[in-house]
């Protein structure tokens, strides 16, 4: 697994729970370091382990933390790259769902390393769309459901999720557009902020 996903759960586990959780769970997962380097490559188990870890520790499902994991990346404003590389799928919530079928490359052009999961997405009827996710690891469905509630939000579209649809190895999220435009979305700029 590459080091930017594993430290990305490091940070996400410090910023929301405190770095004193955080170290509690790298200790149960027999981390000698404690940190984790974002350019390294991590063995698929550790990273298994450390999501193991983080739900006996916090006492939560991980369905429950991965869904958490991903609003927060696209939420927290540490995290401003991976919102805007997804915003730059379209102007609408339509748009971005149909972007999410080439993410896996557009993200391998930006971290060559990085082996995000393969999407694809079907709209089965007017509204109603599913997601399939297919990777090395289970929970990324979940990670994605989080994600899409913070973007529909970003978006100013009404979604429903439903991702307990999962079968033969495949993260399926079942999606329904209730309303394109209910509220004011959050704006987006092509060019980023200039400080």
């Amino acid at each position: 697994m590459h080091g930017l996903i594993n430290s990305t759960i490091q940070n996400f586990i410090s910023d929301n729970f405190g770095v004193a959780v955080w170290k509690q769970v790298a200790r149960r997962v027999g981390m000698d370091d404690e940190e984790f380097e974002p350019m390294l490559t991590y063995e698929y188990r550790l990273t298994s382990d450390v999501i193991d870890a983080m739900s006996d520790v916090l006492g939560h499902p991980k369905s429950e933390l991965l869904e958490d994991l991903g609003a927060y990346l696209v939420s927290n404003p540490s995290q401003e790259g991976v919102r805007r590389l997804l915003r730059f799928g379209g102007v609408g919530f339509e748009d971005f769902l149909y972007s999410l079928d080439d993410l896996h490359d557009r993200a391998k052009l930006a971290v060559p390393n990085l082996d995000l999961p393969v999407m694809e997405i079907d709209q089965v009827e007017q509204g109603h769309f599913t997601l399939v996710c297919r990777g090395p690891m289970p929970g990324f469905g979940n990670v994605m459901t989080g994600v899409l509630r913070v973007i529909a939000d970003d978006y100013g579209a009404l979604v429903l999720l439903d991702n307990s649809c999962s079968s033969d190895g495949c993260e399926k999220i079942c999606i329904k557009l209730v309303e394109r435009d209910f509220a004011e979305g959050r704006g987006f700029e092509l060019g980023a902020p200039v400080p």
